[in-house]
């Protein structure tokens, strides 16, 4: 039988939504739309079991497909979280500008016929206790400050009744951050993005553990969407004929906090880093203005190394 084994080949296509998915089975051109819930999903993969794909390809955005890919790793479909970046490339190759919910279905059906990304091996169920640990994580940091600015503020005579809760406190987030290692560890692609992020000199263990957990995105949106998702990018401040100084504002504080922190090291190990924070406190700019600035380059250098899959060597070689 002389089929042609692309024709057999079945990827289908989904376009995420807050509210509905839309999805496109290719080659067969077949259509449609569900809800992006529970009942949704389970209508979707009761049609896309049916035509037995090869692989089922949605964009890793805004943490909307979870739901989806944990329905379909339950289900033990193929699935594969693609970039968003590489299909819009995909779609300029191609010469498709037109965008609609449909079309986007179908274009990512058809990346995935054309490009054959490899299938996703991050289980659906490691990515919520990955969640599920930077929450935990970030409650515990919370509540270590507030106790550490208590004893500042309290009688000494009372500093026996907080230092055994931040000893306490300390002891579970040093347990917490072992559990993010070992998940980090256990994973092939949780390990290669955090081996590639630690190639960059200032960013260590807690900034890679704290990026690919509280910024599963990076990589996958422009670097402008990066700098303001961790809060570093400088927003007008303008109404009629007022025109204030640009300030950043809003984004993931916990990450910018993390980031904040390393900086302050890759100042003194990065080259990079250090002569931009030179050349702008030599030009007069305030301490504060030039670290913000390192730190959004920063930033955007990340995002395009995970992006593109390039250490930091070759980045800056």
């Amino acid at each position: 039988m002389n089929t042609n084994l692309k024709q057999n080949e079945i990827n289908v296509g989904v376009d995420t939504g807050k509210f509905f998915l839309d999805i496109h089975i290719r080659p067969l051109d077949i259509f449609f739309t569900v809800a992006n819930d529970d009942k949704g999903i389970k209508e979707a993969l009761s049609i896309i079991k049916k035509h037995k794909p090869n692989r089922i390809i949605i964009e890793a955005t805004e943490r909307l497909e979870h739901q989806f890919i944990l329905a379909c790793s339950k289900a033990k479909l193929p699935f594969v979280l693609a970039n968003p970046i590489h299909v819009r490339r995909f779609a300029g190759a191609i010469g498709q500008t037109a965008k609609t919910d449909k079309l986007d279905a179908k274009l990512i059906a058809h990346f995935g016929e054309a490009i054959k990304p490899k299938l996703s091996s991050i289980k659906p169920e490691s990515i919520a206790l990955m969640t599920d640990l930077v929450a935990r994580r970030n409650q515990l940091i919370t509540m270590q400050t507030m106790e550490k600015n208590r004893i500042q503020i309290m009688p000494k005579s009372l500093s026996s009744t907080i230092k055994p809760i931040l000893t306490a406190i300390k002891k579970q987030i040093d347990n917490i951050e072992l559990k993010i290692a070992a998940l980090i560890e256990s994973c092939d692609e949780y390990k290669a993005k955090n081996t590639l992020l630690q190639s960059m000199p200032g960013v260590g263990k807690i900034v890679a553990a704290s990026l690919i957990s509280n910024m599963p995105e990076l990589g996958y949106m422009t670097n402008k969407q990066a700098a303001a998702l961790v809060g570093v990018a400088p927003m007008n401040r303008e109404s009629g004929r007022y025109s204030g100084q640009r300030k950043i504002r809003g984004g993931r504080s916990q990450v910018r906090t993390v980031m904040y922190m390393a900086m302050m090291s890759g100042i003194q190990c990065n080259p990079v880093f250090r002569g931009k924070y030179q050349q702008m406190i030599a030009d007069g700019k305030p301490k504060k203005v030039a670290i913000i600035a390192c730190l959004r380059k920063m930033v955007v250098i990340l995002n395009s190394m995970v992006r593109d899959g390039v250490m930091w060597e070759e980045k800056t070689s």
